[in-house]
């Protein structure tokens, strides 16, 4: 990997989480560079927020086509990159694709994990009953939300929260997440074993965060 990692983000909303990465990005001191968004919905926001940034965008449409196809089209769109970050990207991406980018696949996930896997991590948190929600920033294995994890940071569930106000809470600590856990991989200091992610820490560095 060069001295500044180049990194492709992949899409499917609005992209608050690709705005944190692009803001991080646009400091001439961080480690890695945003080179090309990809979305797999056509026409969503964070094409618009990619494009503004003066990032190179593609669409490249999921719905109805065979996984393997999408992935191979979606693989082209990419290029030489270092570093794929998943930014509320709501399709399980194969085997065939992680290996081309091995333990270089991130996602970050709406719930303390292993708890509240999948689509609905805020509602499954607060039916459950949990006094303590957040997020998790890991590796992408070829399960679904199962990977390494890099770091986490919680809030506290609020007894008047609905899923809208506690969801928004932890987007906040999802934005300070990200870009921290893309530092750290971007300048090389995570290595993988077994199920657990190694993190060589600077002085102040912590992989908790609190909300």
């Amino acid at each position: 990997m060069s001295n500044v990692a180049r990194v492709a983000v992949l899409v499917s909303g609005r992209g608050s989480n690709l705005q944190a990465l692009l803001d991080a990005a646009a400091d001439p001191w961080f480690p890695a560079d945003i080179v090309r968004v990809v979305a797999n919905v056509p026409g969503v926001f964070a094409l618009e927020r990619a494009a503004q940034a003066g990032v190179p965008t593609s669409t490249v449409v999921s719905k109805g086509r065979a996984r393997e196809d999408f992935e191979a089209e979606v693989l082209a769109q990419l290029g030489e990159v270092d570093i794929v970050c998943l930014a509320g990207f709501m399709r399980v991406l194969t085997g065939a694709f992680l290996d081309r980018f091995p333990s270089r696949v991130m996602n970050i996930h709406p719930a303390l994990l292993p708890a509240f896997p999948g689509a609905h991590g805020i509602r499954d948190a607060r039916a459950y009953g949990t006094t303590v929600a957040g997020a998790t920033c890991h590796l992408v294995d070829n399960g679904v939300d199962t990977g390494p994890i890099l770091a986490q940071g919680g809030v506290p569930v609020l007894d008047d929260d609905t899923d809208e106000s506690l969801a928004a809470r932890v987007l906040a600590i999802e934005h300070r997440l990200y870009p921290m856990c893309l530092r750290w991989m971007a300048e090389g200091r995570v290595t993988v074993e077994g199920r657990r992610a190694k993190v060589k820490l600077l002085p102040g560095e912590t992989r908790w965060l609190g909300g």
